[in-house]
């Protein structure tokens, strides 16, 4: 199981979120789009023609339900929910 890595200086508590129909605990409540990446595919797909697409629901983040861009991130809450879908448009 992939766990996000904690930020020093933050409060840590394990959070259960769900990222692609897979449990994952994660250990602490602010995750970037790039953590829930890496958290969904290992390894990261690449390429000059791979989109990545992030959705969530159940955040502790107002709005609770959206998508997640790159460089953005987001406040987490037990039973978060990723779904993380790599397109190649080639």
């Amino acid at each position: 199981m992939s766990d996000a890595s904690v930020t020093p200086g933050a409060h840590q508590r394990d959070y259960k979120i769900v990222v692609n129909a897979r449990e994952k605990t994660v250990h602490k409540d602010t995750l970037t789009f790039e953590e829930v990446v890496r958290l969904a595919f290992d390894p990261v797909p690449s390429g000059p023609n791979v989109f990545i697409t992030v959705s969530f629901r159940h955040a502790h983040h107002k709005p609770a339900d959206g998508t997640l861009s790159a460089g953005e991130s987001i406040e987490v809450k037990n039973g978060t929910v990723f779904t993380v879908v790599a397109t190649d448009k080639s």
